[in-house]
Order: structure tokens, then sequence, then C-alpha cells
């Protein structure tokens, strides 16, 4: 049986993300007693202000600005903290529509001297859509909750053919290639990105340091489809573009789950979710990719990258990532600069040593590589996954992999009849699992916790 009758197929994923989208609820949201609420319609009647920006202008930190259904044509600068909140009515949406416009929303923290940095921002239920650059972009930033929002058709910038975007302004270093994709955090920290979908943009979520440490930050429950020309969703370790300073400031401690990534980097190769600390003095560290949906996108499911060989200095950090739970199916082989011989599920490839990252609790499905590994030197463990019928592990480098108690397709273990095969050198697999690895815990009866 496949995963896709396993579990859930794109069309029910699609009905599962988008009920409910009408907004989130105003309960959930702890206001100050002196807050004001005000409000944006297109008409500008009932005292209520004709632009989003004006409203925002006009507001104190901690004020709640509610927009009724609308187009509004224009870029929200958001430097304070407020609570910017659409309320959609009988299937009318309030529309950001940034045409000829760098973002849609720019939740600016870079613009706040002497004291940069901006906090406790909530953005709910807004369609945005047609800016040059992100849909939503969010820079020094901390506590920052986008919910229900549908982040579509941005990135207008992007020249395809020679893979840049002109005007894209000097801070955005490393984004040349998909002008900052949908929604992209940037110096971003403890910030919650829930239930958006997020669709034909040149790439989906991206999560990036040029400007200041991105770490902490939850990117659960979004249906991430369709973004052609790169990633669905992306932690990437760039380069400053700070004056000065030397190493990246980090990108760490950072949680991907409950996600679909779906049809993303078919035009240009681009894996479901990806990981990358590039160059040197890169860190990518810490993260945790859980429980997701990786499906049919046109790289690698779970991408790992380190291109700075050693000596490189000053050293990438890369290490003590976990990507566990997760669910992979159909999606295509890596890139030529981390090359896989097939359509792969995960593939953790570093020219520098690699520590303590794990592969555990996934489950393949239409992957002729489910996870392939290329280090000079380090071990991977891969764990308690359920294989499919191709190749299980494929060592492509001199590191070493250990792949004890995992589920390769038949209780025979690899390499025998129909199991899942093990490439390469360096790959222990006894004692291996003779059933499939399930995550329930069974009901042991009475007296047992």
């Amino acid at each position: 049986m496949t995963l896709r009758s396993n579990h859930r197929t794109a069309a029910h994923i699609l009905r599962l993300f988008l009920v409910g989208v009408a907004g989130l609820s105003m309960t959930g949201l702890v206001l100050s007693a002196s807050a004001a609420t005000l409000c944006v319609n297109s008409h500008g009647s009932h005292g209520c202000t004709s632009t989003i920006g004006a409203a925002v202008s006009a507001a104190s930190p901690g004020d709640v600005i509610q927009v009724w259904p609308g187009v509004y044509s224009e870029q929200v600068i958001i430097t304070k903290s407020i609570s910017l909140i659409a309320m959609s009515q009988h299937d009318h949406d309030a529309i950001i529509d940034a045409t000829s416009l760098a973002n849609g929303i720019w939740v600016d923290g870079m613009s706040t001297a002497p004291n940069p940095g901006v906090a406790n921002v909530v953005i709910s239920g807004f369609t945005v859509r047609n800016a040059n650059f992100e849909g939503i972009l969010l820079t020094n930033a901390t506590n920052v909750t986008l919910v229900d929002n549908q982040v579509t058709d941005n990135d207008r910038s992007l020249d395809s053919s020679s893979g840049s975007c002109p005007g894209l302004p000097a801070f955005e270093t490393n984004e040349g290639g998909d002008c900052g994709e949908g929604i992209h955090l940037m110096g971003a920290d403890h910030s919650t990105i829930l239930r958006n979908e997020v669709a034909h943009n040149a790439g989906g979520i991206l999560t990036s340091d040029e400007t200041g440490p991105s770490d902490h930050n939850l990117i659960s429950k979004n249906f991430v489809h369709d973004n052609v020309y790169d990633c669905g969703i992306t932690l990437a370790s760039h380069a400053p573009a700070i004056s000065g300073v030397k190493l990246s400031f980090g990108v760490w401690y950072n949680t991907i789950s409950r996600n679909v990534s779906l049809r993303n980097g078919t035009q240009s190769p681009g894996a479901g979710v990806g990981i990358f600390a590039p160059s040197p003095g890169t860190t990518n560290t810490g993260n945790v990719v859980i429980d997701n949906d990786i499906l049919d996108n046109g790289a690698t499911g779970v991408a790992m990258h380190n291109h700075a060989a050693p000596p490189a200095a000053p050293p990438v950090n890369m290490n003590d990532n976990v990507i566990v739970g997760n669910r992979f199916s159909g999606n295509g082989p890596d890139n030529p600069s981390a090359p896989t011989p097939g359509p792969t599920g995960i593939n953790i490839f570093s020219k520098g040593q690699l520590t303590g990252t794990v592969v555990s609790q996934n489950t393949f499905d239409s992957e002729a590589i489910d996870v392939g590994f290329s280090a000079p030197v380090g071990q991977l463990n891969v764990h308690f996954n359920n294989f499919s019928a191709g190749i299980g592990i494929d060592n492509l480098g001199a590191g070493t992999v250990d792949a004890t108690e995992n589920w390769w397709n038949c209780p025979f273990g690899p390499d025998k009849g129909h199991c899942a095969t093990v490439q390469g050198p360096g790959v222990s697999y006894i004692p291996w699992l003779t059933q499939p690895f399930e995550d329930e815990v069974p009901d042991r009866g009475p007296g047992f916790n």
C-alpha cells in the first residue's frame, strides 16, 4: 500500500488546511486594557481610513486594526507592536495587492532607530499578492504571528531566464534567484508562521540571517505548494549584510512542523524542505523538521547542504539537526551541486565534518533513494524509519551511517529478496526491525503507565 493511500492525498490535504481560513478568532488575542481598535474599509466611511497604511500610521503600540473586505493597492510597513486583522465576510477577503511595489507587508525592525527591532505583531486573514519581492517580509522582528493568510503570486520581479531579481534591496544578499520567496523571515526570532497558504511564488517560506540571527521560530500547519522556482520551506544561513561582520548571525532551534510541502521547485530544482549552510562561517544548527507531508517536489524531499570544504575558515556548523516523523513520496533527485542518482527522500551533503544529525521515524514511498548521505567524516544516525522498496541508505561519502533498527520493507533485512537495499560503505544495519515501525504505543493493559 502506498504512502498516499495510508495517509493523505493532495486534495484531502488542501481541504484540511483551508477549512476555517476565515481568520483568527479574536478570543485568541490578549489585548491590553488601553488598546484602541481602528478600522479600515475601501470607502473610508464610518470613521475608518481608506488605506491600511493610514491606520498603521495612526495606531499606537498595542492597538488593533480591523480591515474590512476590499482590495487595498499598497505596501503596508509596520514598525510598531500592533495587530492587523482581516475581517473576511461572506467569502469576501481583505486583499493587499502590491502590484509594482516591493512587498505586500513589511514588518520592519531595521528602521526603528536608535533601537532596532520590532516585536509583538499579529497579521491574520489577508490575501497578499503581486509584490515585486516578498509577499510578507519580516526583518529584525521578535514574536510576530502570521496566521491564516494567503500569500500568492509574489516575487514578480524574478527573471527566471537569468535567475536574477532586478531591484532587490541590498540587504537581501542571497535572494537574487527567488526574490525572497513568498514569506521571508530575516533576523527573526520567537515568531509563529501558522496555517498560511503559500502558493505560486518563486519559493515558499524562507528563514535567513543576513541582518541578525533567526532562531526559535515555529513554522507549522502551512500549505506550501506550487512555488516552482525554489524550495517549499527553507532555513538558510547567509553571509551577513552588515559591514564589518564576518561570521553569519546563524539560523538555529527553529521548528518546521505539520506542514504540507507539495510540488515546489519543479521548474528550477527546489527541495520540499531545505537546510543550508553553504559558505565559510555559516551556522544552521539544532533545527527540527517533524511530522510534515513532503510530496512531489522537484528536488529532494529534505535537503541539507554544506558546500564549504576544509580547510574553510571560519568553519561551518550544520550539526545537530533532526528530521523525524515525516512522510515522503515522489520527490526528485537532489540538485547538481549535491547530486543523488535518483529521486530522493532525504539527502544530507556536507564537504566538512557532520555530527549529531538524526533521521528517525520517517516513512518513504515512491523514492529511488530514501536517505542519501555524503560527508568526508562524521556519522549520520538513522533509526526507526520505514523504508520503501528501493535504496534505503545510499552512502556516497567516507562518513559512516548508523542505520540500525529500521524497517527495510520486509522482515529479512536489507538486500534480501524484495527488501530495501544499502549502497556504499560504512553503513551498519544490524539489528533491523521485523515489522514496520508504528509511532503509537500499544495498550499494554492495567498496571502500565
